[in-house]
C-alpha cells in the first residue's frame, strides 16, 4: 500500500514541466497596520479611476510596494466584500512587478467594482500604479 507522502510525490510528478509559476503576493508586499492606512489617508495622494479609488504615499525607507485593501460594509454583504478583494488581490498580484517604488498603495473598491469585469479591473489596477510610477519618480 502506498504511503501518503509516495501519492504527494506522484502527484508533483504529474504537473507539466513548462508550467511557469505565477508572481506572488508575499505579506511584505501587504499593507497591514491601522497607522499605515491611516498615514496614506491623510498624507498621501488620490488616483481616481471607474471602479476604485487609489490611495498613495512614498515611504523614505523600505524596499518595494506595500498595498493594501479596503472594503466598506456599504459595499455588501460579507460574501460581495471577500469577492472584490479576492479580485482585486489578483489583480494586483498580476501588476506589482511593475511598481518597483517604496511607496504604501491603499485600493478603495467602488461600488461598480462587483459587477466589472476582471480583466477592467486588472487594467485599472496597471494604469494606476503606471500613474503612481510616473508621479513619484518625478517627485523624487
Amino acid at each position: 500500500m502506498a504511503r501518503v507522502s509516495d501519492r504527494c510525490t506522484r502527484a508533483q510528478d504529474l504537473r507539466p514541466a513548462s508550467r511557469k509559476l505565477a508572481p506572488r503576493f508575499p505579506k511584505t508586499s501587504k499593507l497591514l497596520r491601522h497607522s499605515d492606512f491611516q498615514r496614506v489617508y491623510k498624507q498621501g495622494r488620490r488616483h481616481f479611476a471607474a471602479h476604485m479609488t487609489v490611495f498613495y504615499l512614498r515611504r523614505e525607507q523600505g524596499t518595494g510596494p506595500r498595498v493594501g485593501l479596503t472594503v466598506g460594509r456599504v459595499l455588501g454583504g460579507a460574501v460581495q466584500r471577500n469577492r472584490i478583494k479576492r479580485r482585486l488581490r489578483e489583480a494586483v498580484r498580476h501588476n506589482l512587478a511593475s511598481l518597483a517604488l517604496a511607496v504604501d498603495v491603499v485600493i478603495n473598491p467602488k461600488k461598480s467594482a462587483l459587477v466589472a469585469e476582471f480583466t477592467v479591473l486588472n487594467d485599472e489596477v496597471a494604469r494606476a500604479f503606471q500613474v503612481i510610477g510616473e508621479n513619484e519618480s518625478r517627485r523624487a
